[in-house]
């Protein structure tokens, strides 16, 4: 207490001896009052807002002092950012759809004295030209023209800064805006997998509600499960891939312009599908824009992946335009493999404008990638067992291997400004290659029985596209007619060698004792089990019509005729055997739009799977899956299109799943049913100036409904009942942490079946992840966290005991990109 008093005696006794610091203080405020005073005199007020639609449209700021506008573009957004201004109304502006080709004004007021003019158009942004009047700043604004608004386009750059996308091509084969597709799909920018840092597709789909992750076959491939159902497909510019041919490139984000998600049956565009939803990967294209980037990423595990990726015309009158990607990628793992991951990618492409209306285009792709050929870990009882994440019961050599070669060219060609002609072709050829000791029977005291195993396996696939695409009316009913033919041919051979007599060799999995092993020869494998050849042919015929009969209601109608031809040749047995499968799948769907920000939407649609690897007692081969879907749902844009919401409910059933037949196991039968509904809500797309999020949550129940074999109630494996997901990142929009931003992600997994019998369980997860980065005119450096809190979790099952992929621990990635 003394020197309480002490304290105070000594603090009283400054005060009073030191009066110049008091009147040295009152100056300092008067001063700091005098400049408040000043800066708020260079603020200018808007004091009125007009919108003159005498001679095309203006938007009129009144005020008596000069102003400065900023003009950028986002999506179909024109957005003008005026600083040391105020907008002095009782509230913002808005001007709902003013003009023909504008469908929105607005202007508000922004943090630290900006205020922002955004200008929407209909499919495109509109041009302006600010001008000075005596009334104040005049925005004369150019609508979208005619052709800028029929534009159609099948794969290529849709202009996204944000982590909204408005249009999609997935879902139609057209450009369409996703308020107007009576149907679930979600859009991936390149943005959001920047931000994350992804190094495989499946990671980015996360983000995605109603996708999880499947059988990876040893960590070679990168499936995912839609709506309860494994897809052995995906898209690539148009073009179908086999899950066999997802070795390749599908994961290089740099090569990615976005990823749709199409929810729900696709046959009636794309053939033969799985009915949960179909994966499109939409690669980086040719740009008259030239720019030029160098980036790195360095990492734990040791993970260094440099990459470059250069755009730009060859000649002045940018009648030719290239692009050149190239990256490498190397690995250790946080598993103890010998075998590292190293993976080489070429991508040149070349675009040649060969008139105003006429374009060509060729894509070239080569990678080379091996990687460990890992099963991770077994379970025992009904959980994975309880091991170290990294331990190993494979051979530490164990490897994959592939090598892909793809080349494409694709033909655009517009009659005039409504008719328009698209051509493609593409050539793929995949060579895959693994060798290891393989995870065979786990015994519940932790006996593992372990066998060798070689698969060597060439896929080689032609791929052909033809469709017209027109705009017309009948009346007042407007109409978007696309009519189509494809032609898929895929070859594959393959062999699987085993040492003679396939012995085992056994491992305790908890004590890690065993019988000694030594890798043999690969001509020591001399067993062949499987050396096949089949040949798969497609035709298709579609026609789809996008009918608008009012500005607020909209109807989707399409069909499809495929006819599938399997053609497959056994060499041990010396047997061949073909089976043809015509197939029509229809699509239909409604979509009532009450006002722009609001869609409603219903849908029906079918799809059909040939079953491939099922045989009846008799030899022949199964009647095709079918699959039917009910769809009912709500889209929201709000924030002028850069927020977006989809909420949607689904009834999936797929029929004829075939089973072992019950007098012969041998043998199959197709009487199975299984049924996915469920209720999915995505977010996508800017917040604030600056904060972006995506999230996702899904409610799935998948489960067998009829069935020999598999009980009735038993769920799919790897299909969580719940799952969601939310990323955010805020970026600093001015002053001296511009350019400065971080991020934050939760993804949860709920519970999932680890096997189709329903034997063991996955366990639920939350993975934290964060991001910090910086980003400044030409340059972004970028640290991103994975795992943050270290969670021990399972990612994925292989379908089968043996066989469960343990997540990555907490991991860090630093990445430095530059753009001259």
């Amino acid at each position: 207490m003394r020197h309480y008093w002490q304290r105070l005696a000594l603090l009283t006794g400054l005060l009073l001896i030191s009066p110049p610091a008091w009147a040295e203080t009152v100056t300092n405020e008067a001063t700091a009052v005098e400049q408040q005073k000043q800066i708020a005199q260079t603020i200018t007020q808007i004091t009125g807002v007009r919108i003159d639609t005498t001679d095309g449209i203006a938007v009129i700021l009144e005020t008596t002092a000069a102003l400065s506008p900023t003009i950028s573009t986002v999506d179909n957004t024109l957005i003008a950012d005026i600083p040391n201004a105020v907008l002095a109304l009782p509230e913002e502006f808005q001007a709902v759809n003013p003009t023909e080709g504008i469908t929105l004004v607005r202007v508000t007021n922004l943090p630290n004295n900006q205020v922002r003019v955004t200008i929407t158009g209909i499919d495109a942004p509109p041009t302006v030209e600010p001008q000075v009047a005596t009334e104040g700043l005049v925005l004369a604004v150019t609508p979208p023209t005619d052709d800028e608004e029929i534009q159609i386009v099948v794969t290529g750059e849709l202009d996204s800064e944000g982590y909204s996308v408005p249009n999609a091509t997935t879902a139609t084969r057209t450009n369409t805006e996703l308020r107007d597709i009576p149907q679930s799909i979600q859009v991936l920018p390149q943005r959001v997998l920047e931000d994350q840092q992804v190094n495989r597709l499946s990671e980015a789909l996360r983000n995605v509600s109603g996708v999880s992750v499947g059988d990876s076959f040893g960590g070679s491939l990168d499936r995912v499960s839609i709506r309860g159902f494994q897809s052995d497909v995906l898209l690539q510019d148009g073009f179908r891939r086999g899950s066999f041919t997802l070795r390749g490139t599908s994961d290089d984000t740099e090569l990615i312009e976005r990823v749709e998600v199409l929810k729900g049956p696709a046959s009636v565009l794309y053939g033969n599908l799985e009915p949960g939803g179909v994966v499109s990967v939409v690669t980086r294209q040719p740009q008259a824009d030239p720019a030029y980037t160098i980036g790195t990423v360095v990492g734990s595990f040791g993970l260094v992946r440099p990459s470059i990726d250069l755009t730009g015309p060859l000649d002045p009158d940018q009648r030719l335009l290239y692009r050149f990607t190239a990256l490498y990628e190397a690995e250790d793992g946080f598993r103890d493999y010998e075998q590292d991951v190293n993976r080489f990618v070429l991508a040149p492409s070349l675009t040649w404008n060969l008139s105003d209306r006429t374009a060509l285009t060729f894509n070239f792709t080569y990678a080379d990638a091996e990687r460990p050929f890992d099963r991770g870990l077994p379970a025992i009882g009904n959980r994975v067992a309880d091991v170290p994440r990294d331990r190993l019961f494979q051979d530490p050599s164990a490897i994959t291997q592939a090598e892909e070669l793809s080349a494409s060219y694709r033909l655009t060609h517009n009659f005039n400004d409504n008719w328009q002609l698209r051509n493609s072709f593409r050539y793929l050829s995949v060579d895959t290659f693994d060798f290891r000791i393989d995870s065979w029977i786990i015994e519940d005291d932790g006996t593992l029985d372990r066998r060798w195993r070689s698969n060597d396996d060439y896929d080689e696939v032609y791929s052909f596209q033809t469709n017209v695409v027109g705009e017309f009316a009948t009346g007042s009913v407007e109409h978007t007619l696309l009519a189509g033919v494809d032609f898929n041919r895929s070859t594959t051979q393959g062999t699987q060698r085993r040492l003679p007599g396939d012995p085992s060799f056994f491992l305790n999995i908890f004590t890690q004792e065993g019988d000694p092993i030594s890798r043999p020869n690969l001509d020591d494998l001399t067993l062949v089990v499987r050396s096949d050849t089949s040949r798969e042919n497609n035709v298709g015929l579609y026609l789809q019509d996008q009918i608008t009969l009012s500005e607020s209601l909209k109807i989707l109608a399409g069909g499809r005729f495929d006819v599938y031809d399997l053609q497959s040749v056994d060499s041990l047995s010396n047997t061949e055997a073909e089976d043809t499968v015509q197939r029509f799948t229809p699509r239909l769907g409604v979509v009532y739009q009450p006002s722009r920000e609001v869609s409603l939407y219903g849908s029906y649609s079918q799809a059909f799977t040939p079953n491939i690897f099922g045989r009846t007692a008799d030899g022949s081969f199964l009647d095709p899956e079918l699959s039917e879907q009910f769809e009912i749902g709500v889209r929201g844009e709000f924030a002028d299109g850069r927020l977006i919401a989809n909420l949607a409910a689904y009834n999936l059933t797929k029929r004829n799943v075939q089973g072992p037949d019950p007098l012969n196991p041998d043998f199959a039968i197709a009487v199975g049913e299984i049924r996915s509904r469920g209720i999915e809500l995505d977010v996508t797309g800017e917040i604030l100036p600056g904060w972006n999020a995506i999230a996702s949550y899904a409610y799935t129940d998948a489960e067998v409904t009829e069935d020999n074999y598999y009980p009735a109630g038993n769920r799919p494996s790897n299909v969580p009942k719940n799952s969601a997901s939310v990323w955010t990142t805020y970026e600093f929009q001015n002053g001296n942490l511009q350019g400065l931003g971080f991020g934050l992600g939760l993804f949860f997994v709920g519970e999932r079946t680890g096997d189709f019998d329903n034997t063991y369980e996955l366990p639920s997860y939350v993975r934290t992840d964060a991001a910090l980065y910086y980003r400044r005119d030409n340059w972004r450096a970028a640290l991103n966290f994975q795992n943050l809190f270290d969670v021990n979790y399972i990612r994925n099952s292989e379908g089968y005991r043996e066989a469960n992929a343990p997540g990555a621990p907490f991991t860090v990635i630093g990445s430095l990109s530059i753009t001259f």
